[in-house]
């Protein structure tokens, strides 16, 4: 399985969990690197299953909802469930979710958090210890969707090049600023204030 369609697979059953009003927590690596990064909090009733097996995903659409976070290799390996990460950093005014996943992408430089938060229903995404995008649960037209998930699987830029933005002025996609999706638009906040972009626009844009 492709570390693109582990992704994909991960905001549907993320954004799903969101309409019900549930909280989560996805973390996406090498299956290697989790080693001695987590405790769990529940008896592992798993053999090896991966993302792409039939009926897979309600499974771990319910699993997600309990305590702790679901460990996902990016070959689409589910690594654990419930598991208590042992690396946190602190994000001020939020919880113990947020921490873990802050900390899991400090330490493991590669690794993605996909956090569904209960209190605000949005999805936020952590790599390297900060959220570098927020978005709601509304499904985004189905072109925009890949250059989202491309862009946090692999780094590609194209989305914010779709927002009229030049990566060129941002530096590596590292410290890009944080993008907002929503249901009908596109936001990036930089230093300097908001860019926002309708995705009607976007779209007729890139026909023309």
């Amino acid at each position: 399985m492709d570390k693109h369609s582990v992704y994909e697979k991960i905001l549907s059953i993320a954004k799903r969990i969101a309409r019900s009003k549930d909280g989560a927590l996805f973390v996406i690596t090498n299956p290697k690197k989790f080693e001695k990064t987590y405790d769990v909090l529940y008896p592992q009733l798993l053999t090896k299953h991966f993302l792409n097996e039939e009926g897979i995903e309600k499974v771990i659409e319910k699993l997600a909802t309990l305590d702790g976070a679901v460990l996902i290799g990016e070959n689409g390996e589910i690594v654990a469930y419930g598991a208590k990460i042992k690396r946190s950093k602190a994000i001020p005014g939020f919880g113990t979710k947020h921490a873990a996943a802050a900390g899991i992408t400090d330490y493991i430089k590669d690794s993605t958090a996909i956090l569904v938060s209960e209190e605000v229903n949005w999805i936020k995404v952590f790599q390297k210890g900060r959220i570098i995008l927020e978005m709601d649960d509304e499904d985004a037209p189905r072109s925009l969707d890949e250059k989202i998930i491309s862009f946090l699987s692999d780094g590609d830029t194209a989305l914010l090049t779709a927002a009229g933005i030049s990566t060129a002025l941002l530096g590596p996609v590292a410290i890009a600023p944080l993008i907002v999706v929503g249901g009908t638009y596109l936001a990036i906040k930089t230093a300097t204030g908001v860019i926002r972009k309708n995705w009607n626009e976007i779209i007729r844009r890139k026909k023309h």
